[in-house]
């Protein structure tokens, strides 16, 4: 039944798409980023000395257990956490803040339940003073490449959650950004959804192919769709691991059972699996 969902949603996102995404942007660097929060004899390192380079077009995941501080180096792209120490670049510019070249995806869907589908996704481009026309058609464009163009003019309350997630793509992806930073975006969703929902992610990475930071704590999910996983040690949280994924694309779900990805992802639980003992014990005391 799961093949024949993910068959069927493959078909789906064959939509053309008009507007495209220059592949020679997105480049991420960051230097000795440290974050804190408090004042300072009370601070808080929630990460410390994190370097890491992302090149443009990459699919990134950070992976660690609960608390480590993925969300936080995420929000540092996005502009939304000032560094405490360090700094963030993005194609050689030093991040000052938020901005369309970032797009974000929740968790949540973060959908203005008072707007339609369609209105919802052309929000951004009205905001940067696209005309609504101009805006809707831009809307429409990414609603297809979604595959929901059906479902233009419902409300979000009608959606189902994968749906909704899929709007919430839509309408990052439609202000064209350099970045797509995805904050554990398919952690709601059931098992089942959740598997169309990455198979059809990846689909669309391929055909724009913007830079994707993507923070789960899903070793599966990090090993399946990532370039390279980036594991982060116990509070504070630092990067301990660059593993690349030299699994062949496209991927499809049947590779989740090769002897390679197997690999991979023992090599990866057996890292997450001593820090989240250090972060239980760091707990305890």
């Amino acid at each position: 039944m799961l093949e024949r969902l993910l068959q069927r949603s493959r078909v789906a996102w064959h939509s053309p798409l008009t507007t495209g995404v220059a592949r020679a942007r997105g480049e991420v660097g960051i230097e000795k980023l440290d974050v804190a929060f408090g004042q300072e004899n009370e601070a808080h390192v929630v990460v410390t000395g994190i370097t890491l380079h992302i090149a443009a077009g990459e699919f990134v995941c950070l992976l660690g257990p609960s608390g480590c501080g993925k969300s936080t180096v995420l929000n540092s792209i996005a502009g939304f956490v000032e560094p405490t120490r360090g700094r963030v670049l993005i194609d050689g510019q030093a991040v000052a803040g938020p901005g369309p070249g970032q797009g974000m995806v929740f968790q949540q869907y973060s959908l203005f339940p008072w707007k339609t589908v369609i209105d919802n996704v052309a929000f951004g481009p009205c905001m940067h003073g696209h005309s609504r026309a101009k805006s809707r058609k831009l809307a429409g464009e990414y609603l297809d490449l979604v595959g929901l163009s059906n479902v233009a003019q419902r409300y979000p309350a009608t959606l189902s959650g994968g749906m909704q997630q899929r709007v919430g793509i839509a309408r990052a992806l439609v202000n064209q950004p350099r970045l797509l930073l995805m904050d554990e975006p398919f952690g709601a969703l059931d098992a089942q959804t959740r598997a169309i929902m990455q198979e059809n992610l990846l689909h669309i990475w391929s055909r724009i192919g913007t830079t994707v930071v993507f923070v789960t704590h899903d070793i599966d999910e990090a090993v399946f769709m990532a370039d390279r996983v980036l594991v982060m040690s116990a509070s504070p949280g630092r990067i301990i691991a660059d593993i690349a994924i030299d699994l062949p694309r496209p991927r499809h779900r049947g590779i989740t059972i090769k002897e390679g990805f197997i690999h991979l992802k023992r090599q990866c639980l057996d890292i997450i699996s001593a820090e989240s003992c250090k972060a239980f014990e760091q707990q305890n005391h």
